[in-house]
């Protein structure tokens, strides 16, 4: 069953048979792309120029989707990082980068970075240490600890930190 803007908006596309998506017609486009997941300014901006608006159009559009809450990017970097973290137990170098490839702020940044708590982040790269080295068939204890660091550092954990803990496991 469509929505009211789901109908709104097909009504508005068939008046339009150039497909030039007028404002209105973009702002609902890009509210539901907003409201589907978390998106920062830079992916809006990209996705209004690729409807073909002009420069002041998206600018006034970004504008009034962050005072009307569809664009947050501080929420954005939490929800970024603690996911990334807690699904897929990625390191926080590795998060650092993503949120940096994404043209964050460095206060957002730094807020994203706080949301990960440094017990979980400690059991967390134990865990995922103790499984790798229990799958590792390696004999040589040496290429053994060179492979399971280089799986970790991989993962974005802080090497001083992950040799730390294989040095732990003698």
């Amino acid at each position: 069953m469509l929505s009211s803007d789901d109908l709104e908006l097909k009504a508005l596309m068939k008046s339009n048979p150039n497909n030039d998506l007028t404002l209105k017609e973009a702002k609902l486009k890009i509210a539901r792309f907003c409201a589907y997941q978390e998106r920062t300014q830079q992916e809006v901006r990209d996705k209004l120029y690729s409807y073909g608006l002009h420069s002041e159009d998206v600018e006034s559009l970004i504008a009034d989707l962050i005072s009307e809450n569809f664009i947050n990017e501080v929420r954005f970097a939490k929800t970024y990082a603690a996911g990334k973290f807690r699904i897929k137990k990625w390191g926080r170098l590795k998060i650092l980068q993503g949120l940096e490839q994404r043209k964050l702020s460095t206060f957002c940044i730094k807020k994203a970075m706080n949301e990960i708590d440094n017990q979980d982040y400690q059991a967390t790269l134990q865990d995922l240490l103790t499984k790798r080295w229990a799958s590792q068939r390696e004999t040589d204890l040496f290429i053994k600890k060179h492979k399971v660091a280089k799986y970790l550092i991989g993962r974005g954990y802080e090497p001083e930190l992950v040799w730390e803990q294989i040095s732990q496991l003698e």
